[in-house]
């Protein structure tokens, strides 16, 4: 049985993780709209594996006698200066993410609650792959500067970078 304040907190998690798909969603379509098809790809899938984060902390609640929440949720930034803008905003993201995900490990050993502690350690490991990725590319994208051969070869090459790519090679 989940206590009360460790249910508040997972369901704060289930809003970010939800508003970090309506961001990474926000981005795809920004990219999409500027003619990137690889960026806006990469993205649309980096929103939809947010969602199914998202799902995991519902159904854990859930299975675990809380009460999982879908609340209001705040509107993602919709443009960009640069697409380098975008990917600076990214790993911000993934940094506050990883803050919060740390916060909720610190609670749930807190109170001693060591199924939420056990459960999270997916969400420590992914966010370590998540900041690594998203560090990765912006190390690409600075690489890149204002060449546009280089931002055709980029978009069409981050279709083939994965989580796991990334980890594995933090120095690509």
């Amino acid at each position: 049985m989940l206590s009360k304040s460790i249910e508040a907190a997972l369901n704060q998690q289930i809003r970010i993780e939800a508003e970090s798909s309506q961001a990474y969603l926000a981005m795809a379509i920004w990219a999409e709209v500027k003619g990137l098809e690889g960026i806006s790809n990469f993205m649309y899938s980096q929103s939809d594996e947010e969602r199914e984060h998202m799902l995991k902390l519902v159904k854990f609640i859930n299975e675990r006698g809380g009460h999982a929440h879908v609340s209001e949720l705040k509107a993602p930034s919709v443009t960009f200066s640069s697409y380098k803008a975008m990917f600076e905003k990214l790993l911000e993201h993934e940094i506050f993410v990883s803050e919060s995900i740390n916060e909720l490990v610190h609670i749930s050993l807190q109170e001693k609650d060591y199924a939420t502690h056990n459960f999270l350690q997916w969400y420590v490991s992914e966010q370590i792959e998540e900041e690594a990725m998203a560090r990765t590319i912006l190390d690409k994208v600075k690489m890149i500067g204002d060449d546009k051969g280089g931002l055709y070869l980029f978009d069409r090459d981050i279709q083939q970078l994965t989580v796991s790519s990334a980890a594995d090679n933090p120095s690509a």
